[in-house]
């Protein structure tokens, strides 16, 4: 049986705050304990929000945590041209097609639609609106006429033809809280026709972290509740591209005073804060319910 290698990957666009200590933790501690390898990436294809300074924050912070990772660390903005590669294959096998709308024009069409039949338009899993179709696949001419603008596609993935081209039987095996495993069945079709290629660079998050997650042998996926749906799309992709399906743990979420998942803008559960006013690492621990050196979550 080959080694467990397991990864935490944050985005360096602010802060750590609890819950990445939290999800790193758990990371870790699972690698340690199953005899396994700990990686570490960082998701930096937003090249806007993304800085340096963030990036050497999550350095410190997980050090000061007591966390070592491997070298060297896998970095999503050098490896453009191999999520650009994956897409070129979707792209042959006509599973993509550009986008050209704008956020407005989708508002605007989500808006239109919904005082026509009188009914909410459906929500991805997410609470976003599913893509309506706006300028879904342009003609050769429209399309130069659209570029010949200006315009940038973003490419979307037809999501009816990519399932029916997977076929049945998608779904992906869930390490429970009471250490057993679950088979929880797909549903990629909740997510309409997703953003593979961005307009503004060439991936997405969906199609950098299931590529990367294959090409550095992940073998346990270790994240957060919130991305639990996502874990549709990452399969559909995996079957698509004929990548190795990992093991997934979807973790409890550390939550603020108010109940809501805590973001990068609460600057009161930021580590390097709560580090500045005094707290251990032991007692960062404690305040997000894990033992000295225990598994939780």
């Amino acid at each position: 049986m080959s080694q467990p290698v397991l990864r935490f990957a944050p985005s360096p666009n602010g802060f750590l705050h609890l819950g990445h200590a939290f999800s790193a933790l758990v990371t870790h501690d699972t690698a340690r304990a199953l005899g396994g390898r700990f990686l570490l990436r960082i998701e930096d294809i937003d090249v806007v929000r993304c800085r340096p300074e963030f990036e050497s924050a999550i350095y410190e912070d997980l050090a000061w945590l007591g966390l070592s990772w491997e070298a060297p660390v896998r970095r999503q903005s050098q490896h453009f041209p191999a999520y650009e590669a994956a897409a070129e294959r979707l792209k042959d096998a006509g599973l993509l097609y550009p986008c050209y709308a704008s956020r407005r024009e989708i508002a605007d069409a989500v808006a239109a639609r919904e005082a026509e039949s009188g009914r909410p338009w459906p929500r991805d899993p997410d609470g976003a609106p599913v893509y309506p179709g706006v300028h879904r696949g342009p003609g050769g001419d429209e399309r130069d006429r659209l570029e010949a603008e200006g315009l940038r596609p973003a490419w979307r993935l037809d999501m009816g033809r990519a399932v029916a081209v997977a076929g049945e039987g998608l779904s992906w095996r869930e390490l429970d809280e009471d250490g057993s495993v679950s088979e929880v069945r797909a549903d990629p079709l909740a997510w309409g026709d997703v953003v593979i290629l961005r307009k503004d660079v060439p991936a997405s998050y969906h199609l950098a972290v299931t590529l990367d997650d294959a090409l550095q042998g992940v073998t346990h996926v270790t994240r957060g509740r919130d991305l639990f749906q996502a874990t549709s799309v990452h399969r559909l992709l995996q079957r698509l591209l004929g990548l190795p399906e990992p093991l997934y743990r979807h973790h409890r979420l550390i939550l603020g005073d108010d109940g809501r998942k805590l973001s990068k803008s609460r600057q009161d559960t930021a580590l390097r804060a709560l580090r500045e006013a005094g707290r251990s690492p032991g007692e960062i621990r404690q305040m997000i319910g894990l033992g000295s050196s225990g598994i939780s979550g």
